[in-house]
């Protein structure tokens, strides 16, 4: 028969040590290979690269909303590279698929590292393995952040979810068309557009 001596003690929890939580500056110089990494309250967070369909759809929608920007010259326009800081002590750190920022708030060209702002409109595409729960709370850290419009494009279902900073939220089927409100004023892009 074996028998070993250990302590009784949970030593584990005694011992257990977080790190301290890493910053937005520390977080730019951090490459995992074929993922994308966002932070969260000092915690990053690994996920990985979007398929073919989300990429396509973020794609389609960051070019109407470029054009419709660039044409009437109202700021700058995103893609789902970008890294925003939108909270700090713990910073968070959060990627849109299609983000803008108004010229009011942003110089042009924009800074190099994150912005330390939540953008005026988010656009999420969602993914096969995206939770509902981790969706909801990414746009409540949006919206508490200062975005004004959040959409939530969902290709499979061929709907978008529009939520605003004043809590409303609706609905938008495959026949509707994204409305920019005041974010945007004029701009209109028919679902069937970006949905197929």
């Amino acid at each position: 028969m074996l028998s070993l001596a250990m302590d009784a003690r949970p030593a584990y929890i005694a011992s257990m040590t977080t790190a301290p939580p890493m910053t937005a500056e520390e977080l730019e110089r951090l490459y995992v290979p074929g993922k994308k990494v966002e932070l969260v309250r000092g915690v990053p967070v690994v996920q990985e690269l979007p398929d073919a369909i989300h990429s396509a759809t973020s794609l389609e929608l960051g070019y109407h909303l470029l054009h419709f920007v660039k044409k009437h010259g109202l700021g700058t326009v995103f893609g789902q590279d970008s890294g925003f800081k939108i909270a700090s002590d713990p910073d968070t750190v959060r990627g849109a698929d299609v983000a803008f920022v108004s010229r009011d708030r942003m110089a042009a060209p924009p800074p190099r590292g994150y912005p330390a702002l939540a953008p005026d409109l988010v656009a999420e595409v969602l993914s096969p393995g995206d939770r509902p729960g981790e969706v909801l709370e990414k746009v409540g850290e949006w919206l508490k952040a200062g975005a004004r419009l959040v959409w939530v494009v969902d290709p499979d279902r061929r709907q978008v979810t529009v939520y605003r900073q004043d809590g409303s939220s609706s609905l938008l089927g495959p026949r509707d068309a994204l409305d920019g409100e005041d974010v945007l004023s004029g701009f209109s892009l028919p679902l069937v557009e970006i949905l197929g």
